[in-house]
Formats: structure tokens, sequence, C-alpha cells
């Protein structure tokens, strides 16, 4: 099994990329610091389930979708 925090960056890299958002866009939207949305993307974060949610509503998605 990979290792889910490598999993997880991946889906929000693509869903970024989905919905066209530099990572700066991505962080205003959810009031998160560029670097951290890096670092997520990059699989270096055990990410809260607040900025979890966050990465959610930015992405106007259900938070089970982050993880599918």
């Amino acid at each position: 099994m990979e290792n889910i925090k490598i999993v997880f960056g991946l889906k929000i890299k693509e869903l970024r990329k989905q919905k066209s958002y530099s990572q700066n866009q991505l962080a205003k939207l959810t009031s998160i610091d560029k670097s951290y949305i890096s670092y997520i993307e990059n699989g270096n974060s055990n990410v809260s389930l607040k900025i979890i949610e966050k990465l959610a509503k930015a992405f106007e998605i259900e938070i089970y979708k982050l993880f599918e």
C-alpha cells in the first residue's frame, strides 16, 4: 500500500489541476499558506480535519471524494 500522505497529496494536486487552480489560487480560496499546499501535494503533511474540510469546500465536493 502506498503512503496515504502521498496518495492524498496526489489527489489534491489532481483536483487542483482539474479546476485549473494555481497553488496561489487554492491557497487564497482555503486560507491555507501556499507553501503548505505544496507540502500537502508532495505528501509531506498529516493534514488536519479542518484543512481537509477547507480543501473539499474549495473543490466544491464532499469530503469523502478527497479519498477516492
